[in-house]
């Protein structure tokens, strides 16, 4: 019973983190903020991370007995996939993604500056070029490198499950946001698994 709990749990959390940044509800915050949803992300961001900490925390401590235990050979490829997935994840952060936009602080620096508004150029360099969404998929392999206690399975169930669907939810995003522009990008890069074919 208290996995079908931790799973409702991080489902929940999901739902209520894809909601908020939802196409719908998005659009409905800039209408009614007008200029002032320049501190809605910021905002996102500090909400989802309060609402993480003790749920990551709760989870935890539900499980201690590790149930699949790793040899010498199995703990190295463990080690070796979980650096690897850092590396991914935080070059593709930095260099390839906006940071100060993912938290928010670039809105408020431009916080009510009249600039000029420009086309979206959609970026390619990096490990973009190699595959949409590098940062979603070294979080999969991060998620399931790590330690494998009963909850560990069922959380990475639900979090590998939130980012292939959140993932697929943004392509729609990208695609208003880009038009022929993306949908090009999409037959020549793979979404989450790199060095595959992508057409569609």
């Amino acid at each position: 019973m208290k996995y079908v709990y931790i799973t409702f749990l991080w489902a929940a959390y999901c739902a209520l983190h894809s909601y908020l940044i939802s196409i719908g509800f998005t659009s409905f915050l800039t209408r009614r903020l007008k200029q002032y949803y320049a501190f809605f992300r910021i905002f996102y961001i500090v909400f989802s991370t309060a609402l993480l900490i003790p749920l990551i925390n709760y989870s935890s401590q539900l499980d201690t007995q590790i149930i699949i235990v790793d040899g010498l050979t199995l703990s190295i490829v463990r080690k070796v996939l979980t650096a690897g997935s850092l590396v991914i994840f935080f070059w593709a952060f930095f260099f390839d993604y906006d940071s100060l936009s993912f938290f928010g602080i670039r809105q408020i620096l431009n916080f009510r500056k009249t600039t000029e508004a420009h086309p979206p150029e959609l970026k390619r360099n990096g490990l973009l070029g190699v595959m949409r969404h590098p940062m979603y998929f070294a979080l999969i392999i991060f998620l399931w490198s790590q330690t494998y206690r009963m909850v560990d399975i069922v959380v990475n169930s639900v979090l590998t499950l939130y980012v292939i669907i959140g993932t697929i939810l943004e392509e729609r995003k990208l695609l208003l946001e880009f038009g022929d522009v993306y949908k090009k990008y999409q037959m020549e890069v793979p979404m989450l698994i790199p060095f595959v074919k992508s057409g569609r």
